[in-house]
């Protein structure tokens, strides 16, 4: 059914679709209005059977959805930011204990400075923890994935992370096809563990595990995220046959059979690069784009084939490995079949920072002509950077950087005194 609704309450209802048992809520800007959707749904008694469990932190919330997917529930969770990198220790046991948990991550950027605007940081902060990372480029596969989520997560026994912009997706109101729960159960299963505690059958969990073994248990979730790169495909071809539209997948291409520039991007943005490469297209630029759904397992075989036929390769990406400068161009890197010198990384939209078709056009045009820089900070403001050093060589007791530029900016008042 077509509904014109915010791309929050879109992910709460695919969400119940999916017959959660145990919800576990902390709420963190932008994903809260998920896990009011869905406790609104709980009290209502329209999502039943299922306890709704408010906790007092983020680390909380990862504890109890361990408890609860460890004692035999499917258990669902939400975070964003700061809370995810809160309770990373428990996103790790969640992984290790190979529990199937599905954890919406409103992706925002990490203080400080505090910001709650979105890049993608947070989660690729948590890009080798042991979770499927799954990133959405609308509402509509932002719903579609959670719903695929559940379906890997169980066949696997291991915990997925499906990663929508925040405010950028969760916040925005779009139209939206939202299935039936006779399509939902249709496609995934009852829930049927692989793993449950039972006091009949008693056994431990999270044991000590030493030099002997400790490897070939890393190994093993190497290989279920390996697993994983042949489900992901196949259950998106199935999810177009029930559902009748595409969505999912490992990546998607987008005017890249002739193209000899390909741009590289994860999430909401590519919506932006699509209408810049039509404009430039239009201009007889061979220009494509491939988006990247499936950030973790890397879908190397994936992108080596689509990006077969490129000459140059641009990675647009929303966070920055500082010191180094790109997280996926070194991923798209290793996977490349040429040069690594014609891969490059353009840092974009960093905490919310706008990435408009003219300033992609300017790099994309860079691009094009060989000019551009292996690394490029888009829209980066050289003169505030430049005051700000100038500074440090100047005094020694310069205060904090982000107080200091804001001033730079008249933002916040001068110093008193």
């Amino acid at each position: 059914m077509l509904k014109q609704v915010e791309g929050s309450a879109a992910v709460a209802e695919a969400v119940a679709l999916c017959r959660p048992q145990v919800i576990c809520a902390y709420p963190i800007s932008p994903q809260t209005h998920i896990v009011e959707g869905l406790g609104k749904l709980v009290s209502a008694g329209q999502l039943t059977p299922c306890e709704f469990i408010n906790v007092e932190s983020e680390f909380a919330a990862m504890s109890v959805a361990i408890g609860a997917s460890a004692a035999g529930a499917r258990a669902y969770t939400a975070t964003a930011s700061q809370g995810l990198l809160f309770m990373a220790e428990a996103v790790f046991n969640a992984a290790g204990l190979g529990l199937p948990i599905v954890m919406t991550v409103a992706n925002r950027a990490i203080g400080a400075p505090i910001n709650i605007w979105n890049d993608h940081t947070d989660a690729l902060s948590q890009r080798d923890c042991g979770w499927i990372q799954l990133f959405a480029e609308d509402n509509q596969e932002a719903l579609d994935l959670h719903i695929q989520a559940f379906r890997l997560a169980e066949q696997l026994s291991v915990p997925v992370m499906v990663c929508m912009d925040g405010f950028i997706l969760t916040h925005a109101y779009e139209r939206v096809d939202m299935p039936t729960q006779e399509q939902v159960d249709a496609y995934l299963p009852p829930y049927d563990p692989r793993q449950v505690l039972d006091p009949a059958d008693p056994v431990s969990i999270g044991a000590m595990v030493g030099p002997e073994a400790f490897m070939e248990v890393r190994y093993l979730a190497h290989a279920k995220q390996r697993q994983a790169l042949e489900l992901i495909p196949a259950w998106a071809s199935e999810f177009r046959q029930i559902f009748g539209r595409e969505s999912g997948g490992l990546t998607h291409s987008y005017c890249i059979d002739d193209a000899d520039i390909v741009v590289v991007a994860l999430g909401s943005v590519l919506g932006t690069i699509k209408d810049t490469v039509d404009a430039m297209r239009e201009r007889g630029v061979k220009i494509g784009v491939l988006g990247i759904t499936c950030f973790r397992p890397w879908p190397s075989a994936a992108v080596r084939a689509a990006l077969s036929g490129a000459k140059r390769v641009v990675v647009l990406e929303k966070s920055l490995a500082v010191g180094l400068g790109g997280i996926v161009s070194n991923n798209v890197s290793a996977a490349y079949h040429g040069s690594a010198d014609d891969v490059y990384t353009v840092v974009a939209g960093l905490g919310g920072r706008s990435i408009t078709r003219t300033s992609l056009t300017r790099v994309f045009d860079a691009a094009v002509d060989g000019t551009l820089e292996h690394l490029t900070f888009l829209d980066l403001d050289t003169s505030l950077v430049e005051r700000v050093l100038a500074r440090e060589r100047e005094q020694r007791h310069t205060g904090p950087i982000a107080e200091g530029i804001l001033r730079d900016l008249g933002v916040v008042a001068a110093k008193i005194g």
